[in-house]
């Protein structure tokens, strides 16, 4: 299993490169797409301001160490789930579950736009956006 100390992640200095860039842009169009959505499908913009950082609860998970952290932040910041609200809330003509997807999905995108990504079982810093 790969294993870095904190100082090697915390040191590491790289230029940014096109694929991280590409990254960062992709993410950002994500944003933007499911803000979008979510408002011309009539969303609330007190329910996407309460719930736009509710997935970042679940670093809380940290406390029971570094790799149970990373397992349940990874597990709450990857696109499955949210595309899956939406599919089953378009299929099942269930508004509110396609809302939710959305702004899940705003969540994550705003995540990997602002340069926080999927997080190793090292540190917490140490993210894939840092091995691109």
């Amino acid at each position: 299993m790969y294993k870095q100390n904190e100082e090697d992640v915390m040191n590491r200095t790289q230029a940014p490169s096109l694929p991280k860039l590409i990254l960062h842009l992709e993410g950002a169009a994500v944003f933007v797409a499911a803000v979008l959505f979510y408002f011309q499908q009539g969303g609330y913009w007190l329910l996407f301001v309460l719930l736009l950082l509710a997935p970042d609860l679940s670093m809380l998970a940290y406390v029971a160490g570094v790799r149970v952290g990373s397992i349940a932040y990874n597990a709450v910041h990857i696109y499955v789930w949210p595309v899956a609200f939406i599919a089953l809330g378009l299929f099942g003509s269930t508004p509110l579950l396609v809302q939710l997807g959305l702004i899940w999905a705003a969540h994550i995108g705003m995540d990997r736009m602002l340069g926080f990504g999927l997080k190793y079982p090292t540190v917490f810093n140490d993210t894939h956006l840092q091995h691109v």
